[in-house]
């Protein structure tokens, strides 16, 4: 029997939650003991509460850029007294602190990335520092050191696989919506993160525009990563943040300047639309866009073009099932990420090694 490890998973962002909450389950069950630390951001407290995640914060970040430095360097420092304090072996995240408190602590630690270097230079120099960094494989020729392991997946299959999610029909109960109903799911950011410095999503007369035409076909809802502009408050999503991704696959389609959520609708088979700055630069999205075709991306200036393109697919007979036989395409390709990170975890660097052989992977299909 393998002696008790002690685990740190650092959650920074609301999908975190989502992207470790099956990891925390598992390696539980194998007695293993946990420990997550996040900082105060409600959204992610609540998921976490839901889940019945036990956790640590840090602080509550701050808004300006140069607050967010200060704030990084007490996350820092208080990271590397709980490494201490409660032992930790290993820690996994996808976070820039880990590996830098991991000089101080001597840990392993396990670095997961979904963006471009070119996207996210300065995440990307502290967590490449790793002892093992983690990239789908549509990142795999980027130069990310000796110890970069490239798996076939997406971060959002560790709770999308359909080993993972099964959809609740009755979110749409919840809603007040009728099954085989028409509705659409937007989704507005608000572009505060570091690396969003200078990019741009949906204006107010766009978002406007993509309301007035997609209220001709049926229902919108509205999620937004801010407090919801006052003007739209009657289109406010009716279902609980844990539901959204059963609200998700029900949708007849996505739309917003949201990555992380395209990401979810495209991979759950709801036609996704993506206007924002980013458009066409990142590795993800474009596999998801050009290989898959289960997701359209367009710049701000575009936006007309991609009306069109969303009243071309409206206008089309049976595109949900289009979309599903895309999405079972998809998934003959990818992996259940959960299964290979909690076998790379409790079996490093055995496991590292291993996936260095291409038939590794289908273990975990």
């Amino acid at each position: 029997m393998k002696p008790t490890k002690n685990i740190l998973i650092d959650i920074g962002h609301p999908a975190h939650v989502h992207l470790f909450r099956n990891f925390i389950n598992e390696l539980q069950s194998k007695g293993y003991h946990t420990f997550v630390l996040t900082k105060k951001v409600d959204s992610i407290l609540q998921l976490l509460n839901f889940y019945k995640i036990p956790y640590v914060t840090i602080g509550r970040k701050p808004d300006s850029l140069f607050s967010k430095y200060l704030f990084q360097l007490v996350v820092i420092s208080k990271t590397i007294l709980f490494i201490r304090k409660h032992k930790i072996n290993k820690g996994i995240g996808i976070s820039m602190t880990l590996p830098i408190a991991a000089r101080f602590t001597g840990n392993t630690t396990f670095g997961m990335d979904d963006d471009d270097i070119s996207a996210t230079p300065v995440f990307a120099k502290f967590i490449n520092k790793s002892d093992c960094i983690l990239t789908p494989d549509c990142l795999a020729n980027e130069n990310r050191g000796k110890n970069h392991l490239a798996y076939p997946s997406f971060h959002e299959l560790a709770y999308l696989h359909p080993n993972r999610f099964i959809p609740d029909p009755g979110v749409l109960t919840d809603a007040g919506i009728k099954k085989d109903e028409t509705y659409f799911v937007l989704r507005f950011n608000a572009f505060k993160a570091h690396h969003d410095i200078d990019a741009k999503g949906l204006d107010q007369e766009q978002k406007h525009k993509l309301i007035e035409l997609l209220n001709q076909y049926g229902k919108v809802f509205i999620t937004s990563e801010k407090q919801c502009d006052p003007e739209f408050e009657s289109y406010s999503l009716p279902v609980s943040p844990e539901k959204i991704h059963s609200f998700l696959y029900f949708a007849t389609m996505f739309v917003g300047d949201s990555q992380t959520m395209t990401t979810e609708a495209a991979l759950l088979g709801t036609p996704a639309f993506k206007c924002n700055s980013f458009a066409g630069k990142l590795s993800i999205p474009n596999e998801i866009e050009y290989k898959y075709q289960l997701c359209f991306s367009y710049l701000p200036q575009e936006f007309d073009n991609m009306l069109v393109n969303i009243k071309n697919h409206l206008d089309m007979p049976g595109l949900k099932k289009v979309f599903a036989e895309r999405r079972k395409i998809m998934l003959q390709d990818k992996i259940d990420l959960t299964a290979f990170l909690v076998y790379l975890v409790e079996e490093y660097p055995e496991s590292a090694a291993g996936a260095q052989n291409k038939t590794f992977f289908k273990k975990f299909a």
